[in-house]
């Protein structure tokens, strides 16, 4: 099976055609002709490797209400993805070997992005006692990212039993930082908004001190440690501080924490109810400095599909968690690229090369991802048109469920294909399955 991709802007530069063999990019250059390809037009369109999310709920096993790993896999392919991380937190935990493949071979039996399960932590989410760790490493799903997300682990002792283990599988732990007994009962950031509105304040201090806790026992025990969707001023400052002594440390930074702030709590619209809260215009530029300058390395979508029952409801009583996937390269290039803060290349970087290292997806075979649009590399890509702009309607959106923080806003950018090994998951801004 040949596609000849022609008159693509490779990361934006000059035009190029791509020619696409057996899973693999075969060639970029200029007036490529293959005799019986299948022709894609992509003149004025960016290329990209495909994305990487290191972040996503998949609901599936126990919330299929609310999203399903087919329904998910089709918007992250339509947002211009090839591989995600599903977190854990579904029910039954994908604490054990046998739920990490189920999620797995859901995954593979979609077909429109590869589908990387992420393993709890602890037994249950609970906190308690270490998980399957060696098991699911082990598996079929062949784990290597491990987290509690949606809770802390909030057990120093614990932490560095996990990250020790963890250490021994070259795998990574993904910290929510979280210290519990400061937001008991949060609704959104602590700080004059919340008082005047009346809903219970999130301190930057319950993240940060988890942050700076952990980063101390990663560098104690050699081990690695990603920070989850860091929201804070203060977090960025503490991850800096690390990097800069060597930690293993490196973090993620959410869509929605780039470009929303907790204004967006004024109407109480839970849509807008997200942990970690929404936090303030500073917080927002030190967020978006740090992933320019690195500290942050990876844009992770944190998407969060919930139920209409589960959403449309009084705020203290709303899920907290937004749509992501189909938005988040729009909103890195209007918060990142259109701002000068980063170019394609660091848009690449940042979506999909270092989200890939993160979760070891960047091996040389033809699984791998996040490689560099190059001859003899897996043909995983995406094509874009800069120049398009479109109002988010909700109803339109490939997720199983509608809570998207960007409705009625209008964002740049629009995926028109996605390449999985070569095979068009996503043609015409449309998906193939």
């Amino acid at each position: 099976m040949s596609t000849l991709i022609t008159g693509a802007r490779p990361y934006g530069e000059d035009a190029a055609d791509i020619l696409v063999e057996d899973g693999r990019i075969a060639a970029i250059g200029a007036s490529l002709s293959v005799p019986g390809a299948d022709v894609v037009d992509a003149a004025g369109l960016v290329a990209l490797p495909g994305l990487v999310d290191l972040h996503t709920h998949l609901r599936e096993p126990g919330r299929e209400d609310a999203e399903t790993v087919e329904t998910g896999s089709r918007a992250a392919a339509l947002g211009g993805y090839t591989a995600v991380h599903a977190m854990a937190n579904t029910d039954p935990v994908a604490d054990t070997a046998g739920v990490v493949e189920q999620v797995w071979r859901l995954g593979q039996e979609a077909g429109l992005v590869d589908v990387v399960p992420v393993g709890a932590v602890t037994v249950g989410l609970r906190g308690e006692r270490l998980a399957e760790l060696g098991a699911m490493a082990d598996s079929a799903a062949r784990v290597r990212v491990f987290s509690d997300d949606g809770h802390c682990v909030a057990d120093p002792a614990l932490m560095r039993r996990a990250l020790e283990y963890v250490k021994a599988l070259d795998g990574v732990v993904a910290q929510h930082a979280e210290e519990p007994r400061l937001t008991v009962g949060a609704q959104m950031h602590e700080g004059d908004r919340s008082a005047r509105l009346g809903l219970t304040g999130w301190p930057a201090a319950a993240e940060e001190a988890i942050i700076a806790r952990d980063v101390l026992l990663a560098d104690h025990v050699g081990a690695r440690l990603h920070v989850c969707h860091v929201s804070t001023a203060g977090s960025v400052e503490i991850l800096r501080w690390a990097k800069s002594r060597g930690v293993q440390v490196t973090a993620e930074v959410t869509p929605h924490h780039l470009l929303l702030t907790d204004e967006c709590a004024e109407g109480y619209d839970p849509v807008f109810k997200v942990n970690p809260p929404l936090r303030t215009d500073a917080d927002v530029e030190a967020l978006r400095a740090g992933l320019a300058e690195g500290v942050i390395d990876a844009v992770a979508t944190d998407h969060a599909p919930h139920a209409v029952e589960d959403k449309e409801t009084e705020w203290a009583h709303a899920r907290p968690g937004m749509l992501g996937l189909e938005q988040a390269l729009s909103v890195v290039v209007a918060t990142m690229l259109e701002t000068g803060r980063l170019d394609w290349r660091g848009v690449a970087d940042r979506m999909s090369t270092r989200p890939a290292a993160i979760g070891r997806l960047d091996g040389r075979g033809l699984e791998a991802h996040g490689r560099p649009l190059a001859p003899g590399e897996p043909a995983n890509l995406l094509l874009l048109d800069p120049g398009a702009r479109a109002v988010v309607d909700p109803a339109a959106l490939a997720s199983r469920s509608r809570n998207s923080p960007y409705a009625g806003r209008e964002l740049p950018g629009r995926v028109v294909a996605t390449f999985l090994r070569g095979v068009p998951t996503v043609l015409d801004g449309k998906a193939q399955k």
